[in-house]
């Protein structure tokens, strides 16, 4: 079973053991803004939700362990409920991977109709897509 933390509530000695594997993830955004996806009492993947405005949120740095990747969907699910509690409006997603997109688009997320103007650009190239949440 999934579990949703904040990165900041687990011990950094656990968050650091984690990072030493995912050299892409900001452990400094992580502690701000994020959240850790523990199973099994073992951080098995992240994310940050960072708030560009007070009811719109930008999910990044979305990352998981290959051996817990059905739980995909799932996750990204949680995460709408998580945001829908928060009063969120809108999250925007930044893909540049195609399974992504089709998960994406089976939850009814929309390519978003213009390039999302964040101070931090994605520096790979892929598609934003966005959810109204209602």
């Amino acid at each position: 079973m999934l579990k949703l933390i904040g990165a900041n509530h687990v011990s950094e000695q656990q968050l650091d053991q984690f990072l030493e594997s995912v050299t892409s993830i900001s452990k400094e955004a992580l502690l701000k803004e994020g959240y850790v996806i523990i199973v099994d009492e073992e951080i098995k993947g992240c994310f940050t939700l960072l708030s560009l405005t007070e009811e719109v949120f930008w999910l990044k740095q979305l990352y998981i362990q290959p051996e817990i990747a059905n739980n995909l969907l799932a996750l990204i699910e949680t995460i709408l409920l998580m945001i829908k509690n928060m009063k969120a409006k809108k999250l925007y997603v930044h893909s540049h991977q195609p399974v992504l997109d089709i998960i994406l688009d089976a939850l009814q997320f929309e390519k978003a109709k213009e390039e999302v103007q964040v101070e931090q650009k994605p520096n790979l190239v892929g598609k934003w897509w966005e959810y109204d949440v209602s």
